[in-house]
């Protein structure tokens, strides 16, 4: 009886669903959503209610913490602690999880951390703006659904049991500060909570109201967790709840004037027509139902994120935590570094309102910061990963026609935001590229920091501003400056020379996410410039063959967001999204057409698992959306997308001035991936690319589709896409010849360039080349500790930026053995790196410091027959949040003959093992006399404390230098 009431509930829910069609006739297209699909695997997503970009996510919360429970939900859990009102789509790292609800049937004793329920999959339910699941220890039915700043939970309590609420402030994150007050006359709960994760200062203020009276309730923690309970009388209990980032009274005027008079029907129907109006910018016809499955779904979660940020009156918290008001719209959670490249384009085309709003709110965090955004959530900056990607969101829409008010301020903005003196930038603009010793992730940023000055350099141009085009247009080409001709890829340099070994398959510090094949044909904005690079088209086209061929295991550090493997492409991790669109440049639209069908067909599904990585806030989706349209944003800040291979017979873009775009596939089959030929508009055209202006003034595009590979499509040079940079060129600095950075008697010098045309200067200083420059006419020696710098010059491009080469000359008597077993991923140079002289950073990600893992550090030192050492000075460093401690003691034993030590000196150095504050610091032991030989031992940590996420696993020790006397 009790299961037959809950089927018969859910076919009430899902004929309401059916009816939430825009005619009588069309089938509703929320019914091809799957909320369901990316919450297993690492999707990352989550099944709650939400509404098209609203501030509220009614969400299940099944896991607290790792890495696949950063949304609160997996599907291979069967365990609900309870439904919060916050979560990402998507991400990599935990947050949100906000204001947990538990309905419970007994009360939970204080010292137990959550009290949850058994669940059975069969009885869980979700589609858009609406989520409902059967908790079997508790025997109650859950429904969930949400307008745009609240949420309606729906309770529905069987058998005769006690019916309680949990209102728990406490979970998930660290919770700073919290209040919960009753309001007697209005039956309602006000309160807030200020909480420390990702972001380190979030605040959500809530009203909370009931349709029933409340029996009686009590305090589980003052100010975090209490409890409600409800007459047995009362079988259903109906709670409302409106969110603020401002204030309680902000969250009490979202109350009242979204949901206050609303049944939980209503606001489900409002909701879901908010959706069918999303879902309807584009339509699909024909295609398999598994296809409108995983392209409607992927449409959703494009809708998802960001949120919108600001109370019905107008009021938000800006990125300074101070409150503002606007008449625009404000919005929240920025995963810029993934969603510029497919997410933002997509939105630019079919959402100008959201994308104005978008870039509102993007200028006026530079307005409160001084910065743009680089990874957004909940008025804090993150600071994770790479790049400046606003800066790309702006150059699309500026391109592509959207109206900026203020010129100057764009201009201001994109300037100030990347010349800074950290994250690499400083390097970056003084040598061309950011030495991989100097700056971890140092590939990487040098491209993503070119392309990001490319998109400064069209906003320029579209601005007319000819001098500030002409400063970005060449730096935009300094990825040049990282290309090893010799191994055709992007090679980390470590003191002026090529980094070995080398390895392209090793996930290492020199890289995002990524090794060194899935950054090398990062350069969206100059291909020209990377097919001269290679040799040629036909060479270039080889090597990106050889990406999606090659079957050799991915080494290196462990990279979870490196899934979804084609040989080496990752479709799981956006620095490879845009590769399968490579080919059309190189005139082989035949090749971009069966790979991306092949990453639509075998890296999608309608599983919970249908994502090969994490959605990353609508990025992933927004691949598939554009991609079974047809074409891809190549190049975000440019006119025009690259074509691919539809998926649907016919698709219809309506867009917003009132025209339509039609897609229409000829001879369509699942076998014809195929175009032979094109028509845009009736006309003959047979080109791989497709301007902005064709789609947004409306018309159709027809493909004639063909099982054979084309021989006229996209051939051709009228055919084939171009982007490149042709004037100003940049003059390819040179690279030093690989020698020690450290010697005894001397070091042999040589540098190398890229072009034969190229004249190489070698000077002490890193000004354009002075008196002190010297022209370079082959390898010498050098036997002094020193700086040299390598230009190169050619009369047309002029001068290089220079290559700096630091050379230390050591003690020709003094040996360094290591007999301990090294970390394989922080080896720095070696032994000599621990008596270089060349003292590590903070940022231990460039290579240091020498690492060791899950055993005692052990080195032995060797002064030589006439050289003595009665004091040393150990520098080690801590960054518990990255697993690496102080050692908990140090000792250091002597001896006359490398045989037979003696303990000379032993101390504690642990202070304590909770602070998170990276530190180095150093430790001075004397000896107690002048010995030849001395063994240095620091004794780790051990296994990993249970209260730090890397619970269970062994820790570190870092050690850079050691100074003697």
């Amino acid at each position: 009886m009790l299961y037959s009431k809950i089927i018969t509930s859910l076919l009430v829910v899902l004929g309401m669903l059916s009816s939430c069609t825009t005619s009588d006739t069309k089938i509703s297209l929320i019914s091809y959503v799957d909320p369901f699909i990316g919450t297993g695997g690492h999707g990352h997503t989550f099944p709650g209610a939400t509404v098209p970009f609203g501030s509220v996510q009614l969400s299940p919360q099944t896991r607290v913490e790792g890495w696949d429970g950063t949304s609160g939900y997996h599907y291979s859990d069967d365990t609900i602690y309870g439904f919060a009102h916050t979560a990402l789509s998507g991400t990599g790292v935990s947050d949100y999880g906000d204001i947990l609800i538990t309905p419970a049937r007994v009360l939970q004793s204080p010292e137990k951390k959550l009290q949850g329920s058994y669940f059975r999959k069969s009885k869980e339910f979700a589609k858009p703006n609406y989520y409902s699941v059967f908790l079997e220890d508790t025997e109650v039915e859950v429904k969930l659904t949400t307008s745009q700043r609240s949420g309606i939970h729906q309770y529905t309590f069987y058998g005769n049991g006690e019916r309680y609420l949990l209102l728990d402030l406490k979970y998930r994150d660290l919770l700073l500060d919290s209040k919960i007050e009753y309001l007697a006359e209005e039956n309602a709960f006000t309160g807030f909570r200020q909480s420390s994760n990702w972001a380190k200062d979030m605040r959500w203020f809530f009203y909370l109201s009931f349709d029933c009276d409340i029996e009686s309730m009590g305090v589980l923690e003052e100010d975090k967790k209490i409890w409600i309970k409800f007459s047995q009388d009362i079988d259903v209990v109906t709670l409302k709840i409106a969110l603020s980032a401002v204030d309680e009274q902000g969250s009490k005027k979202n109350y009242f004037h979204e949901i206050a008079d609303m049944s939980f029907e209503e606001c489900l129907k409002n909701g879901q027509d908010l959706w069918e109006e999303k879902l309807n910018k584009i339509l699909v016809e024909g295609g398999t139902k598994d296809q409108k499955t995983i392209f409607y779904t992927a449409l959703y979660h494009c809708f998802v994120q960001p949120n919108l940020y600001k109370d019905i009156d107008g009021r938000y918290r800006g990125l300074d935590q101070n409150i503002y008001h606007t008449e625009g719209d404000y919005y929240t959670v920025f995963s810029l570094w993934d969603t510029y490249r497919a997410w933002h384009p997509l939105m630019t085309l079919i959402d100008s309102a959201a994308t104005l709003g978008f870039i509102h709110t993007i200028v006026d965090m530079y307005d409160k910061t001084g910065r743009l955004p680089i990874w957004e959530l909940a008025a804090n900056e993150t600071g994770t990963m790479i790049g400046n990607h606003a800066i790309s969101v702006l150059a699309d829409a500026i391109v592509k026609g959207y109206p900026i008010e203020d010129n100057a301020k764009i201009l201001e903005a994109i300037v100030n935001s990347v010349n800074i003196d950290e994250l690499g930038y400083k390097e970056f603009r003084k040598y061309g590229f950011i030495p991989g010793d100097r700056e971890h992730e140092s590939i990487s940023k040098t491209l993503e920091y070119a392309y990001n000055d490319w998109c400064i350099a069209q906003i320029a141009m579209y601005f007319n501003d000819k001098e500030l085009y002409h400063q970005y247009i060449m730096s935009a080409q300094y990825y040049k400056n990282i290309f090893d001709p010799s191994t055709g890829f992007m090679r980390p340099k470590i003191n002026g020379s090529w980094m070995r070994p080398f390895d392209p398959t090793v996930v290492d510090w020199h890289f995002t996410e990524a090794n060194a094949w899935q950054y090398n044909f990062y350069v969206p904005h100059d291909v020209k410039g990377l097919i001269d690079l290679h040799g040629g088209e036909a060479q270039l086209k080889e090597k990106i063959d050889s990406l999606f061929a090659i079957q050799i295991p991915i080494g290196g550090r462990d990279m979870k967001d490196i899934t979804g493997l084609i040989g080496q492409y990752a479709h799981g991790n956006e620095p490879s999204h845009h590769m399968a669109y490579f080919y059309n440049f190189l005139g082989y639209p035949e090749t971009t057409q069966f790979r991306v069908r092949e990453i639509m067909d075998d890296l999608y599904s309608t599983k919970p698992d249908g994502l090969s990585g994490n959605e990353d806030c609508g990025q992933m989706s927004a691949w598939i959306v554009l991609s079974a349209m047809g074409f891809y944003s190549f190049t975000p800040g440019s006119e025009y997308y690259t074509l691919g291979s539809p998926w649907f017979e016919k698709i219809t873009i309506q867009l917003e001035n009132g025209k339509n775009f039609t897609i229409i596939n000829k001879n369509f089959s699942s076998k014809s991936i195929y175009i032979k030929e094109s028509y845009l508009n009736g006309k003959l055209d047979n080109k791989s690319f497709l301007f902005h202006k064709d789609i947004v003034s409306g018309g159709e595009i027809t493909f004639v589709r063909s099982v054979s590979k084309p021989t006229v499509f996209g051939k051709g040079s009228q055919s084939i896409p171009t982007m490149g940079i042709d004037n100003p060129l940049v003059t390819i600095n040179p690279t030093f010849g690989q020698s020690e950075e450290v010697f005894k008697d001397s070091v042999l010098i040589s540098l190398e360039s890229l072009s034969d045309s190229y004249d190489l200067y070698i000077s002490s200083s890193p000004d354009f080349p002075s008196e002190n420059a010297r022209l370079y006419q082959g390898p010498f020696y050098e036997k002094e500790s020193k700086t040299l710098y390598g230009f190169s010059f050619h009369p047309e491009t002029q001068w290089s930026l220079p290559v700096p080469k630091a050379i230390s000359k050591l003690p020709r008597s003094l040996d360094v053995t290591i007999t301990s077993p090294v970390s394989p991923n922080y080896t720095a140079r070696g032994s000599v790196a621990l008596v270089d002289g060349m003292r590590g950073t903070t940022n231990w990600r460039v290579g240091r410091w020498v690492g060791f893992q899950g055993n005692d550090m052990e080195v032995v030192l060797d002064f030589g027959p006439n050289n003595h050492v009665s004091t040393l000075e150990l520098s080690f460093l801590q960054d518990i949040k990255s697993w690496i401690w102080f050692p908990t003691q140090i000792q250091a034993w002597g001896s006359k003959d490398g045989d037979n030590f003696v303990l000379l000196n032993s101390i504690h150095t642990m202070e304590s093992i909770e602070d998170y504050k990276i530190a180095i610091k150093e430790w001075t032991l004397p000896l107690g006399g002048p010995y030849r030989h001395v063994k240095i031992m620091a004794k780790q940590l051990g296994t990993i404390p249970e209260w730090h996420l890397g619970a269970g696993y062994p820790s570190y020790i870092f050690i850079d230098e050691i100074l003697y006397k």
